[in-house]
C-alpha cells in the first residue's frame, strides 16, 4: 500500500490536546491514533451511497399488528 504525507493546519489547540490525551490513552503516537480515525471514517461507505441501497430495497407491507407477531416470534 502507498503511503500519502497530509498536513492539517489551523488546529485549534484544544482540540489538538484532546487527540494527544486519546492517543497517549490507548499508548498510541499522534500520529497513529489520526491514520487510525482517517482509516476508519475512510472504510466507511458515504451515507449517499446507503441510502441509495436502501431505497433500492423492495418494500414490506405490515401493519401494527403484524409487527407485534414478529416480535413475539423473536422472543420465543
Amino acid at each position: 500500500m502507498s503511503t500519502e504525507i497530509l498536513q492539517v493546519r489551523d488546529v485549534p489547540s484544544e482540540d489538538a490536546q484532546i487527540l494527544r490525551a486519546r492517543a497517549a490513552a490507548r499508548k498510541m503516537s499522534l500520529s497513529s491514533y489520526l491514520r487510525e480515525l482517517i482509516r476508519d471514517d475512510a472504510s466507511r461507505p458515504e451515507l449517499g451511497a446507503v441510502l441509495e441501497r436502501i431505497a433500492s430495497r423492495a418494500g414490506v407491507e405490515a401493519d401494527g399488528e403484524d409487527i407485534r407477531g414478529f416480535i413475539a416470534e423473536g422472543r420465543r
